[in-house]
């Protein structure tokens, strides 16, 4: 039961399994699926094509801020659609959850994550959502991007990163080779904020607005950075490692629930199904899951399912949470 001094919204942290069950989990982990070569690197982006599909990392950050790594997990990636949990909370911190959901939507779309169809269909009023869907597929990231303050792209972009960088704990930084990249090819992207703005439902400049979204998803991080940043919404908005409060607990609590629903694109139920835990995958190679209350778990390897989740990743993160009786729906031992 909470307890009568915590504050409104926050969430109750419950004990993380114990140091020397987490490492084996973890190392047994990294051991088991090393040999694991199946899928293929993102081949659209060509900085992501040439990642090196031997490099392999997982970490684990407690709400209490204890480290556990193997493998390269020190090794940095582009986030790309991770990114958007954590535009997500800055988005609800500064518009609230109302807000959120008449101007983007919380609703799985049933579409691909870049699905122009999902738009047109919310439109029409098909569904229960705004024609962006949800802020984890790339017209309502986008919608939230343009919902981020700031006088020009520039402070805009400066709030995103700074609000990446207290969740990782550390100062993030572009990467230049595919932010650049992605600009070159991102005509889809600015159809989707044209068509947004055309349904009213985008809140800034499209280009401007896409340019930030590009630049959001362009940024580094590694499997701890991943970990530390998943364990500050475990922690209830609070980063463990550096004890910085980010956001609030009801907060944390919302991003967790749309990362439940929305997190690994089209296959996110087999995901809960199979893991039972918040996610959000990335086509850099990245996975990040939540046990709120306790840990989470950031993984690195760049092969993708043809969903555009990492393979060894997801079988690395469903290993560590049935190894730690992580599940949310499973009834505790």
């Amino acid at each position: 039961m909470p307890s009568a001094n915590m504050p409104a919204g926050a969430q109750a942290r419950e004990a993380p399994p114990a140091d020397a069950a987490i490492q084996r989990a973890v190392d047994q982990a990294y051991a088991k699926f090393k040999g694991v070569m199946e899928g293929e690197n993102a081949s659209y982006i060509p900085y992501l094509a040439k990642a090196d599909p031997k490099l392999y990392g997982i970490a684990v950050v407690t709400a209490d801020g204890k480290v556990f790594k193997a493998g390269d997990s020190a090794q940095e990636f582009p986030v790309e659609s991770i990114a958007k949990v954590f535009t997500l909370a800055r988005v609800l911190k500064d518009q609230g959850p109302d807000a959120v959901m008449a101007k983007i939507g919380v609703n799985a779309t049933g579409q691909p994550f870049n699905s122009v169809l999902a738009i047109e269909l919310n439109n029409d009023k098909l569904t229960g959502s705004p024609p962006a869907g949800n802020p984890l597929v790339n017209a309502g990231a986008i919608a939230a991007a343009s919902l981020v303050p700031g006088a020009d792209v520039t402070a805009r972009w400066r709030t995103v990163l700074d609000t990446a960088s207290s969740f990782a704990g550390r100062t993030l930084a572009l990467n230049q080779d595919v932010y650049q990249s992605e600009m070159a090819s991102n005509q889809h992207n600015q159809a989707i904020a044209l068509l947004l703005q055309s349904y009213d439902h985008l809140y800034a400049d499209p280009m401007a607005t896409v340019d930030l979204y590009t630049r959001e998803c362009s940024y580094n991080v590694s499997a701890v950075d991943l970990a530390t940043m998943g364990a500050t919404l475990a922690n209830g908005g609070t980063n463990p490692v550096s004890h910085k409060a980010v956001v609030d607990g009801a907060t944390s609590a919302r991003v967790l629930a749309v990362m439940a629903t929305a997190g690994l694109y089209n296959t996110t139920g087999e995901w809960l199904f199979k893991v039972g835990l918040p996610g959000k995958s990335g086509v850099g190679g990245g996975i990040l899951a939540v046990a709120p209350g306790k840990l989470a778990i950031g993984v690195y390897s760049s092969r993708l399912d043809a969903a555009g989740n990492s393979v060894r990743g997801q079988l690395a993160v469903q290993s560590i949470a049935e190894a730690l009786d992580l599940n949310l729906f499973a009834v505790a031992k």
